[in-house]
């Protein structure tokens, strides 16, 4: 019976995923969430207080885990470099190629969460407070990290650049096709390999470059 109940339960937050991240929070209804997993709609009122806390469980399954990994790359990093800094390629790799990894080991599990953040983190009225609540200790952690290896930058600068880093990563979970449209195919938004290989060199430059005050 326990083994059911759980299974139920993450149909209804793998269907919740999939809809939040196509339509959002408010163009989705439980009865609608219910329905795509294939589930009573008395059920989500079961497992989960409201909607609202339908969502923010959808939110924290992934999330401890995408940070958790995260912080365990940059604490990597950092051992390695006993006697000085880290590089600030080496950081920004850490805190983006976990996240590609597990979007090329299992796209299936992953893309719609992905989406998710990215969809949340554009949105004016969720984007200030929502990723405050899950991502901030972490990126806290990482801006910690990157000050180390450089000293001299500003403050501005350095968030600045986290901003733009933030940008560029949430669009990349977006996979909306726009670079295999603007490249005739050269590109794919689904490459994540490539994407992989190439995201942390050109943030790393970015924060470098804004850090020597143009």
């Amino acid at each position: 019976m326990a083994k059911q109940k759980q299974a139920t339960r993450d149909r209804i937050l793998d269907a919740a995923e999939k809809l939040f991240a196509q339509k959002g929070f408010e163009g989705v209804s439980v009865r609608q969430i219910m329905s795509a997993a294939d589930a009573d709609v008395s059920l989500a009122y079961y497992h989960f207080k409201s909607k609202r806390d339908l969502f923010d469980q959808v939110m924290l399954r992934r999330v401890e885990y995408l940070n958790e990994i995260r912080l365990q790359a940059i604490t990597e990093v950092e051992e390695r470099h006993s006697d000085d800094a880290p590089t600030v390629e080496e950081i920004i790799g850490a805190f983006t190629q976990p996240l590609m990894q597990l979007l090329a080991d299992d796209h299936d599990k992953w893309s719609h969460y992905y989406q998710l953040i990215a969809q949340i983190n554009n949105s004016p009225d969720q984007g200030g407070v929502l990723m405050s609540r899950y991502f901030d200790p972490l990126v806290s952690r990482f801006i910690e990290a990157l000050r180390k290896a450089l000293p001299d930058c500003d403050d501005a600068d350095l968030y600045w650049s986290y901003h733009f880093l933030s940008g560029a990563l949430t669009l990349t979970f977006a996979e909306t096709g726009r670079i295999d449209n603007l490249s005739g195919g050269v590109c794919s938004s689904r490459d994540i390999a490539a994407i992989n290989e190439r995201m942390h060199v050109f943030l790393a430059a970015g924060f470098e470059k804004l850090c020597e005050k143009y």
